[in-house]
């Protein structure tokens, strides 16, 4: 039986590369998304070209009652689940001055409040199976901060801290829980930022480069291999350098 993998945000950008390079290793796939689209079944298809199954299932993270039916499905479904990449996540940039409690707000309830849903769903299954990898996508703006994306940089700290308590709660059970912080990544996101902002950031990279998404869900595929199996509670960072 293929060992499976449950990915948040998964139809486009870092989740969707996450779900292909996790299919090219073997796993099956079970795809969450919020709403229908065309890249949710090329995803599918694409997916399934490399021999696994994949189940989509339709779902707002931010909602404990979806995130508990949409673990039933796939565990009713694929039967079990040994990977969760907690990747869903949105922004609503401004300065603090601006920000309203409801931006503030919906970003923790989706990039914060979603992770711990879907993980103190998933964990129950790890907890009966004894294994089982928790991977988080937070951000170095969870680590660093960032002008401008104060409730974003608090929903991603929030994680860091999530993760290192789980990783020392859920070891008993030989679960690891370990971060991925991303740092500028070429995505649909970044591709609308203006010639000069993108300069700006580029100068605060080493590398001088954009990462790809390829580049996050690589160290995703190893964290969910068995040549991690002494790391947990651990905040990488793919960022070019960026501090």
């Amino acid at each position: 039986m293929n060992k499976v993998a449950l990915i948040t945000g998964a139809t486009r950008g870092i989740g969707k590369q996450i779900a292909i390079t996790l299919a090219k290793q073997g796993f099956d796939i079970a795809l969450n998304y919020r709403t229908e689209n065309d890249s949710l079944n090329e995803t599918v298809k694409e997916i399934e070209s490399y021999g696994v199954r994949c189940l989509a299932v339709k779902g707002d993270i931010s909602s404990f009652e979806d995130c508990e039916n949409m673990t039933k499905q796939v565990i009713e479904k694929l039967e079990r689940i040994d990977v969760l990449v907690n990747n869903a996540g949105i922004t609503k940039d401004m300065l603090f001055i601006r920000m309203k409690p409801e931006d503030f707000n919906q970003v923790i309830d989706v990039n914060l409040i979603g992770t711990f849903n879907m993980t103190k769903n998933v964990s129950q299954y790890m907890i009966k199976q004894r294994s089982g990898r928790i991977i988080n996508i937070s951000s170095v703006v969870g680590i660093h901060g960032n002008a401008g994306q104060a409730n974003y940089s608090a929903s991603k700290a929030g994680i860091i801290g999530l993760t290192k308590s789980l990783a020392k709660e859920l070891a008993g059970r030989n679960i690891l829980v370990n971060a991925i912080a991303p740092g500028f990544i070429e995505t649909d996101m970044t591709s609308v930022l203006k010639d000069e902002v993108k300069a700006n950031i580029m100068n605060s990279i080493p590398l001088k480069r954009e990462g790809k998404p390829e580049e996050v869900a690589n160290v995703v595929k190893f964290l969910a291999s068995e040549d991690s199996s002494y790391i947990t509670g651990q905040v990488i960072s793919v960022d070019g350098g960026m501090n």
